[in-house]
């Protein structure tokens, strides 16, 4: 609340679409912005204001050509040792990926210091458009190193999970992951893989999974759309 007291009238407006779109529900388009206008006694810019808020907020999607929609309740991905499938799948959605880059390539100092080889050393990456149902919701770039995987660029099938493939066909036992995750936005190649506007806030992870003896397995750097996934902790005091 401002310290004048009014609320501003594109927030008014706002507040009064979150308490209509659970009557709409998921998918129902928005009334049109010149009968919002109407019935909220406000211009049709102001109603926009609202709606753009709404939209980068990923309350609302905006479809080219077939106008604005409730948008679907956004996933919420539990920060824990499970793989993007087992989490998809936890909570009743498709999981699946679009392959857009496998390949290997030579360590340089940032990755080689953290899946502890030397730089220059060979290290397999995969890059993968991470699908919901069929829809984009993150780009997931992982690097592992290639002299403990080394047919795994022949072998992996990048539509699968990786974590099961490294558990069942390598033997891999994951032990304990670092995560860190803050806002970004996306690059211009990275908005147009994930099929956003590049001014939409994304969330940006980074992830090390360790196996039981210390040793490093992956760096994964992963950036999720802001409108469509959330992150769910559960903490205990130590």
């Amino acid at each position: 609340m401002p310290e004048h007291g009014r609320v501003p009238k594109y927030y008014a407006v706002k507040a009064r679409l979150l308490a209509l779109m659970p009557e709409l529900g998921p998918d129902a388009p928005l009334p049109p912005e010149r009968e919002l206008a109407a019935d909220y006694g406000v211009s049709r810019a102001t109603v926009r204001q609202a709606i753009s808020e709404l939209v980068l907020e990923g309350r609302l999607a905006a479809r080219q050509g077939r106008g604005t929609f409730v948008a679907a309740p956004k996933l919420i991905h539990p920060l824990d040792l499970v793989s993007y499938t087992e989490a998809v799948r936890a909570m009743g959605r498709t999981p699946s990926r679009i392959l857009v880059t496998k390949e290997r390539v030579t360590a340089d100092a940032g990755t080689a210091t953290v899946l502890g080889v030397e730089e220059g050393t060979d290290v397999l990456h995969l890059e993968r458009v991470l699908l919901t149902d069929g829809e984009p919701t993150g780009l997931e770039s992982t690097y592992l190193p290639a002299a403990r995987f080394p047919d795994l660029l022949d072998t992996f099938d990048p539509a699968g999970s990786l974590y099961a493939c490294l558990q069942d066909e390598h033997g891999v036992v994951f032990a304990e992951a670092e995560d860190q995750i803050e806002t970004a936005l996306a690059s211009p190649r990275e908005a147009h893989l994930l099929g956003t506007n590049p001014a939409l806030p994304m969330l940006l992870l980074h992830r090390v999974s360790y196996d039981p003896e210390g040793a490093p397995i992956e760096r994964v750097r992963t950036l999720y759309r802001g409108d469509r996934i959330g992150f769910r902790a559960r903490l205990r005091a130590g």
